[in-house]
């Protein structure tokens, strides 16, 4: 009997399971939405029994696709939307509140309590991370704070939290009846708590954040036997073996194992991660210090990590709040309909400017503007602005390590937009490479799980399976180049200083 490998994909829009073989290649797929929920501005939640549910019934349509039962898995691995965080009963099983997303602003005020002794950098060198809204830490903080009953439940030791792995492996496992209740270090590192040293949890900082230890989950490896999923569930007694988080999986799955490598994944935002090898290195110019991945005892892997808040979600935007497109595919056509942007620079910090500038007082710009400006510019100029803040991470991640990006692997929905995969080839001025597996995020969690019960033999094998689908080499003359990345770095300074305290 021919033998694959499961891996979960929750993310922000849907959660996915997806089939793999021996060759790293897909074999079914199944795929749901969730809601997305906007309570007020900046505020983004999504629902976890939704979640959950949706991850059950894609299990069995990637099952059913495949005409394959729970005999046929060997193992399943789990990626997930890292920072968005989960807080419920464990003796009910029902979250006490939505889970609040990566992206959502509401802890600002969070921030600046924490940052009055210290600054922002205040817990950096344990951490690698800025105080920001965006990791979890805050979060928990946000619901602990404003949820009836929260802190006397989490203090008596009946809430747990995790991100969207630990719900998922919690209730797979069982649940209110035997759940395990674990994460990976790659998602232990985004919550602001973990020692990236001692990989354990910071007791000095959890009570500067007053957030019980008890609430969190067991710190694990990437690639290890968590649990066995439950008797009810249709993978019952198949080994849950592999956690990363969506761009360490990312990583993982292009094959980019080594000091040096790197990737950008190109999703609801845009992450760029490069590998540091065992060494921890700070960033001196706005990047993140993070945990790529361990495999069981061995040593872990660093990565240095550019965020950009907003690039895919971006397209959904002008799709979904301004009906310029019907679908995210055709912003290709819309922007291919002009020759150059017109002029007009938009710069998307919806929720403030991520990596390398860090600024939750900024809000998004369309700048530029004249009569002569139509849809198509501004669909261009989308589509440019993904290019341009992927190459202002690289232009950090370059002076973080001393060591130039010779080509840029590439992953995620946007890569199939050719416009924008030249234009990106074009601003960092080395060769932009697709795989010829774009899912490397649920990819990259099948081989976590995989490596720890030997259906793979190890990373050798997993570099043998990495092929090419598609390369776009720098086309652009240096000196239109320049004035491009001129123009849109005038943009950004645009964006800034806007949030005061009567502006929503």
């Amino acid at each position: 009997m021919v033998q694959y490998v499961l891996a979960i994909d929750q993310g922000t829009t849907s959660s996915r399971a997806i089939i793999f073989d021996k060759s790293g290649s897909i074999v079914s797929t199944g795929q749901l939405d969730h809601k997305q929920i906007f309570p007020k501005a900046g505020w983004v939640e999504h629902d976890p029994m939704e979640i959950w549910n949706n991850t059950r019934e894609a299990i069995g349509q990637a099952l059913s696709k495949a005409n394959v039962t729970r005999h046929s898995i060997e193992a399943v691995g789990i990626t997930n939307q890292r920072e968005t965080a989960v807080v419920w009963n464990k003796k009910t099983g029902i979250p006490v509140y939505n889970a609040i997303v990566w992206q959502d602003t509401r802890t600002q005020g969070i921030v600046d309590r924490l940052a009055a002794d210290g600054g922002v950098e205040r817990f950096r060198a344990t951490v690698g991370l800025p105080l920001a809204t965006y990791f979890s830490g805050t979060k928990i903080v946000w619901i602990l704070e404003n949820v009836d009953g929260a802190r006397e439940a989490a203090e008596a030791g009946d809430l747990l939290f995790g991100t969207t792995d630990t719900w998922i492996l919690w209730n797979l496992t069982g649940g209110v009846d035997g759940g395990v209740h674990a994460t990976d270090v790659t998602n232990a590192s985004r919550t602001l708590f973990m020692d990236l040293t001692t990989l354990e949890w910071d007791d000095e900082i959890l009570a500067a954040f007053n957030v019980p230890k008890v609430m969190l989950p067991t710190i694990k490896s990437s690639s290890e036997i968590y649990g066995h999923a439950h008797a009810a569930s249709l993978l019952r007694e198949v080994p849950i073996a592999g956690i990363l988080g969506d761009q360490q999986a990312a990583t993982f799955g292009q094959a980019a194992f080594d000091k040096g490598e790197a990737k950008n994944t190109y999703g609801t935002g845009n992450f760029l991660i490069f590998n540091t090898g065992t060494e921890i290195v700070h960033s001196k110019n706005g990047l993140l210090t993070t945990v790529g991945y361990k495999l069981g005892d061995a040593e872990p892997h660093y990565a240095l990590e550019g965020s950009i808040a907003v690039t895919g979600s971006l397209v959904q935007w002008l799709r979904d709040n301004l009906g310029m497109i019907g679908s995210s595919e055709e912003v290709e056509t819309l922007a291919g309909t002009v020759d150059d942007n017109g002029g007009a620079y938009f710069v998307p910090a919806f929720s403030g400017l991520f990596a390398p500038y860090w600024r939750p007082d900024a809000r998004g710009a369309l700048v530029g503007l004249t009569r002569y400006v139509n849809k198509g510019h501004v669909a261009r100029a989308a589509l440019e602005s993904i290019a341009f803040q992927t190459r202002e991470v690289l232009d950090a991640v370059n002076a973080d390590s001393g060591v130039p990006l010779t080509e840029l692997k590439v992953d995620g929905g946007a890569t199939v937009n050719d416009l924008l995969m030249q234009f990106q080839a074009d601003m960092i001025d080395v060769p932009v490479i697709r795989p010829v597996v774009k899912e490397t995020t649920a990819l990259g969690a099948a081989y976590a799980a995989g490596l720890a019960v030997g259906f793979w033999s190890g990373l050798d094998e997993l570099r043998a399976n990495w092929q090419e689908s598609a390369r776009w080499e720098p086309k652009i003359e240096p000196a239109e180049r320049e004035r491009l990345l001129r123009n849109w770095k005038k943009a950004v300074t645009k964006t800034m200083d806007w949030v005061d305290e009567d502006v929503i």
